[in-house]
């Protein structure tokens, strides 16, 4: 093991620490005021409400040659992929137009 390898490791255990804190200490300050929490929660089930029509809406076809080594596409993975890929272009264009909605406030006021 050169020291290629021990910064690397030493990279993702850094990048998993910046990970949990990132989830805890959010949580950990959100039980001084539980409707911060509260909003949270109703953001996430949003989010899940999405993802569970965009799963639903997504195909699991499989062109052959991505069923086949190496890739070993199953057809429950291509419609995860799926799923994920609509709920992904879902929020961009709800981002998009909030940023619409948003310039166009600031221009009438």
């Amino acid at each position: 093991m050169d020291t290629t390898d021990i910064f690397l490791y030493a990279g993702y255990l850094l990048i998993i620490i910046g990970a949990v804190f990132a989830i805890l200490m959010p949580l950990i300050k959100s039980f001084d005021n539980p409707k911060s929490l509260l909003k949270t929660v109703i953001g996430v089930v949003v989010i899940g409400a999405l993802f569970g029509i965009a799963y639903s809406t997504a195909s699991g076809d499989i062109a052959a040659k991505y069923a086949a080594d190496p890739f070993n596409i199953t057809p429950e993975g291509a419609k995860m992929v799926g799923g994920v890929l609509i709920t992904v272009y879902a929020l961009a264009i709800l981002a998009i137009f909030g940023i619409v909605v948003t310039e166009i406030t600031k221009i009438v006021k």
